[in-house]
C-alpha cells in the first residue's frame, strides 16, 4: 500500500471511530433490512474493509448528495453508497450520512449485506457488487391514512405528476426532480422522484417507472404515498415537503 493509500486508510478509520464515539440526536430511520443472511467475523477483514468505508463515505457523500466506494480485495470487499434527498444541504447530509451509518452497524452488527432509509438519506453496503443494477429486492412503502374525496381523479393526477418527474429525474444529472400539480381551484400536488446516481439515467427511468406501477397496491386513493426502493423512490404529499431553495 502507497503512503498515500495508507493515510487515506487512516483518515476514514479516524472518521469511523468519530462516528462511533459521537451522540445522535437525529430523526429516526423510516426503515431498513438486514439484507444478508451471512454474517461476517467480528475484527476479520470484512469488518476492517466496511469501517474504513463507512469512513470514506462519510466525507465523500456530503459535497454532492451522493458517494459510493467499495474497499478491500474479493472475498473481502465491502460495497457501499450514500445518498442524499437532493433538496438537502452539505450539512444535513453530513448528518444524516453519519446517523446511517451508525444506525445500521447497530441493527445489523454483523450482516455482510444491510440498507436503512432515513427522510434525508440512505446509506447501503454489501460483500456483493451492486452498482449500476436495479435493487428491487429492498423495498418499502408508507402512506397517509387519509383518503381523498375523489380517488379515481386524484389517482390519475398522482400518476401523471409522478411520470413526468421520473423524466425529469432521467434527465438531470442529480437524478432528481421535484414538481407539483393543480388540485382543483385550491389545492396542489407535490412530488418527488430520485435515484441512486450508480444507475445509468435509462436505469433510472426504469426503475421509477417500475415503483410507479405500484402505486394502486401501495396509495390507492391516499392523500400521500411512498415507494422507495434501494435504487429510486418517489413521494407525493398535498402539502410540500421539500425544501424552498431547491
Amino acid at each position: 500500500m502507497s503512503s498515500s493509500s495508507r493515510f487515506s486508510s487512516s483518515l476514514y478509520l479516524l472518521a469511523f471511530a468519530f462516528l462511533l464515539i459521537q451522540t445522535v440526536y437525529g430523526a429516526d430511520p423510516l426503515f431498513h433490512f438486514c439484507s444478508s443472511p451471512e454474517n461476517f467475523t467480528a475484527n476479520g477483514p470484512y469488518e476492517a474493509n466496511l469501517n474504513k468505508l463507512v469512513g470514506y463515505l462519510y466525507y465523500q457523500a456530503p459535497p454532492t448528495g451522493f458517494g459510493k466506494g467499495a474497499l478491500g480485495e474479493k472475498p473481502n470487499q465491502a460495497n457501499g453508497l450514500a445518498l442524499c434527498r437532493g433538496d438537502v444541504s452539505s450539512s444535513d447530509c453530513k448528518t444524516c450520512v453519519a446517523d446511517a451509518s451508525s444506525e445500521i452497524r447497530k441493527r445489523c452488527p454483523y450482516n455482510k449485506a444491510a440498507i436503512i432509509w432515513y427522510d434525508n438519506c440512505l446509506f447501503k453496503y454489501s460483500d456483493e457488487e451492486f452498482f449500476g443494477q436495479i435493487d428491487n429486492r429492498n423495498k418499502f412503502y408508507m402512506w397517509n391514512v387519509k383518503v381523498v374525496s375523489e380517488p379515481e381523479a386524484f389517482n390519475k393526477n398522482t400518476k401523471e405528476l409522478l411520470s413526468q418527474l421520473a423524466k425529469e429525474a432521467q434527465a438531470a444529472s442529480k437524478l432528481y426532480a421535484v414538481g407539483e400539480a393543480k388540485l382543483g381551484e385550491s389545492k396542489k400536488l407535490y412530488g418527488l422522484a430520485q435515484c441512486t446516481r450508480d444507475l445509468s439515467s435509462y436505469d433510472c427511468k426504469k426503475c421509477l417507472d417500475g415503483i410507479i406501477g405500484e402505486l394502486p397496491s401501495c396509495c390507492d386513493g391516499k392523500e400521500g404515498g411512498r415507494v422507495v426502493s434501494g435504487s429510486c423512490n418517489f413521494r407525493y404529499e398535498i402539502y410540500p415537503f421539500v425544501n424552498a431553495d431547491d
